[in-house]
């Protein structure tokens, strides 16, 4: 990851410095594909480093919780606070209310549910996720096991944001490098109308 993003770095350094100061000048005159070069590379790097760390550093609990327990994953403590019924459009909910801390200091508040939709017939639950810049909370609710008591999935995955901008990156450098007109098939000149031969001069079938 490091030196598919340094790679570009050096190489677009290179290419614009010569020590005379004209770098923005340079900048201006280079193709649509050179730019889509560097946006693919600095993504693939961006892409990797988010991969590895995602699946390196990972922290994923499944366990029952009471209300009112705490449960410390990734160094964020999940506290379930509460539960209460709620409504939606077309289903019957429970709703917990999941206060996250860390290191004893307030992050946020995660709101997972357990769903009921009543045409259907069918219970699903429905996860509270928080994307961050270097991580994502993930709380799930799972199945009461008891008066006061649920199953619940506590997921920390650091690092999952730079995944897809890796992919947004990549994308934007192939767009970017299908746009260079050097790219462009030329096409091909209209061939001129052939003009009709006369009658006279066509072929009878006896002359045949």
């Amino acid at each position: 990851a490091a030196w598919s993003v340094a790679s570009a770095a050096a190489h677009a350094w290179q290419r614009l410095t010569d020590g005379d100061g004209q770098w923005l000048r340079r900048l201006g005159r280079q193709p649509r594909s050179w730019y889509g070069m560097l946006l693919a590379h600095a993504g693939v790097g961006i892409f990797i480093a988010g991969v590895t760390l995602a699946n390196g550093y990972e922290v994923k609990q499944e366990l029952r919780m009471e209300l009112g327990s705490t449960q410390e994953a990734g160094g964020y403590a999940f506290t379930f606070a509460s539960i209460a019924p709620a409504a939606g459009p077309n289903y019957s909910a429970q709703r917990a209310v999941f206060p996250v801390t860390r290191d004893g200091k307030p992050v946020l508040t995660l709101y997972p549910e357990k769903r009921l939709y009543t045409v259907q017939d069918m219970a699903l639950s429905q996860a509270d996720i928080d994307s961050g810049f270097t991580r994502d909370l993930f709380v799930a609710l799972g199945e009461p096991v008891g008066d006061k008591a649920w199953t619940v999935r506590l997921q920390v995955k650091p690092f999952m944001t730079w995944i897809w901008t890796g992919c947004i990156l990549m994308a934007l450098g192939g767009l970017l490098a299908a746009g260079d007109k050097r790219y462009r098939r030329a096409q091909e000149p209209a061939r001129a109308p052939q003009p009709a031969m006369p009658a006279a001069a066509r072929p009878t079938r006896e002359g045949a």
